[in-house]
């Protein structure tokens, strides 16, 4: 009988399925739910870094005009420009007011007596800032990992490459000084040398690096000539982006690799798997299916790996990797692939 068990930053879990950071993760009574229906972990909604310092007050000044801005943060990634829109100030300022850090450690509290899976907590943050007051108290919630949601956008023409990467290192060093709970960073795909940046973040200490982080893109009203968001939930092919680098740099880096985005059925997870990742993490299925999904694609995961005498996850991780393959150039040239699928 296939076993689905494995491990994940040193933490044990009965299946390689974690429920990824959404409104999905944000209720005692919906976690408790995914854990009845057999998912391995849980990535708790995201706290982001904005409205913590908004919750303080102390760092934020209202000017007479109307022009938001932090005034006491340090010189890094926050932005007068992106509080000079009055909906997204109101709209982090309330969501910072009904959401404040107390009742994300009470979440976690109340989630750890709860239910018998690990709980990752989850913070999208922008910089070094101020850590000591919550990633401490996170873990002495009680959350068995976190996890640094980390997004730079490098659209700043003032800063380079290096100063763009090294906002991670900044936060990652900050973290580590006051935690001592498995830290994985999620991170996105705008890297100048992606594959040699993720292979020195994995040397930083962290214990696991989720691939990728998938940001909300912009849209317009060209009727209200406003800006709206796009594309909010995933669709099912973008798992191939993943895949393409989970296999490249399976192997090659010094942590653990969580898979993400466009994972909606078990074939898709069986793929990440195959290409090296340790764990897979889902949210849009849920959403599109409810968390009965959750068993179903454990069933058939189990009956794939019956099917091809894979007892453990370990017997099939990373066997498509490129480490592993006869022609690595399969994954890694576009030009290539349509030479091969025949294609022209």
């Amino acid at each position: 009988m296939a076993d689905l068990q494995t491990t994940y930053m040193g933490l044990k879990l009965r299946n390689p399925l974690i429920a990824g950071s959404s409104g999905l993760t944000n209720s005692v009574a919906s976690i408790k739910e995914l854990d009845n229906k057999g998912i391995g972990a849980i990535v708790l909604k995201s706290m982001f870094e904005e409205q913590i310092h908004l919750e303080t007050e102390k760092n934020i000044k209202i000017e007479k005009e109307g022009i938001k801005t932090f005034t006491q943060a340090p010189d890094t990634l926050f932005s007068k420009r992106i509080y000079d829109y009055e909906e997204a100030y109101s709209y982090i300022y309330d969501y910072a007011k009904s959401y404040t850090l107390e009742k994300y450690l009470n979440l976690i509290r109340e989630v750890k007596k709860t239910v018998s899976v690990p709980v990752i907590a989850s913070i999208n943050c922008i910089s070094n800032y101020d850590w000591y007051t919550f990633a401490k108290n996170i873990q002495e919630a009680g959350a068995d990992a976190l996890e640094l949601n980390i997004y730079v956008l490098p659209s700043d023409f003032r800063r380079n490459a290096g100063d763009n990467e090294k906002v991670y290192y900044d936060i990652i060093n900050e973290v580590k000084k006051y935690v001592s709970i498995p830290i994985s960073v999620k991170l996105g795909f705008y890297f100048s040398a992606l594959a040699q940046s993720i292979q020195q973040l994995s040397k930083s200490g962290v214990k696991g690096l989720v691939l990728f982080n998938r940001p909300y893109n912009p849209d317009f009203d060209i009727e209200k000539l406003t800006i709206t968001t796009t594309n909010i939930y995933s669709v099912e092919n973008e798992y191939v982006h993943t895949l393409r680098w989970m296999a490249i740099l399976s192997e090659r880096v010094d942590c653990d690799l969580a898979a993400a985005t466009g994972i909606h059925t078990y074939e898709s997870v069986i793929k990440q798997l195959l290409a090296g990742a340790h764990v897979v993490q889902m949210t849009t299925a849920f959403y599109q299916y409810k968390f009965d999904i959750i068993p179903v694609i454990l069933s058939k995961m189990t009956d794939w790996m019956n099917r091809h005498n894979f007892e453990t996850i370990d017997s099939f991780r990373g066997k498509l990797s490129r480490n592993n393959l006869d022609n690595p150039a399969a994954i890694e040239r576009v030009q290539f692939m349509r030479l091969y699928a025949g294609i022209e």
